[in-house]
């Protein structure tokens, strides 16, 4: 039995969201992360699964409304395997919302990516981005945190 090792497959991280303008205009929202990989199967050591790109961050705003924080990736699946199967990959962070200047509302949070769980251990999810702040306006909500595997 040959002890090969399976490889391990990353999400890409989100773009950031574009900032509203110099005195009004809403923040853009931020990028979604995207979704680890899975490596391939292989006869002994099943490769552990990527982890989740993390979500872009909010653009900030003057005076409009703060961008939301972009939602996490989730984690790749550990491959099977003969001998032992790969981990699950951790889920990306979500994003963190944009603050506005003066008034608005603060960005909400992205959600944080999923663990993901095939044979071997679990992957843990991600945690939720943090709502953005407002100085008279409402803060945005904190994203939630993903599920573990």
């Amino acid at each position: 039995m040959s002890a090969d090792f399976g490889g391990v497959g990353f999400g890409g991280q989100g773009g950031n969201g574009g900032a509203g303008g110099l005195l009004y205009g809403n923040g853009g929202a931020g990028g979604n992360g995207g979704a680890a990989g899975s490596p391939g199967s292989v006869t002994a050591f099943g490769g552990n699964g990527g982890s989740g790109g993390s979500g872009g961050n909010g653009g900030n705003a003057l005076i409009g409304n703060a961008g939301a924080g972009g939602s996490a990736g989730a984690g790749g699946n550990g491959a099977s395997a003969g001998t032992a199967g790969g981990s699950g990959g951790d889920g990306g962070k979500g994003g963190n919302g944009g603050s506005v200047g003066l008034i608005g509302n603060g960005g909400n949070g992205g959600n944080g990516g999923a663990g993901s769980l095939f044979n071997g251990a679990p992957g843990f999810g991600g945690p939720g981005g943090s709502g953005g702040a407002s100085l008279l306006g409402p803060p945005g909500l904190a994203g939630t945190n993903g599920a573990d595997g």
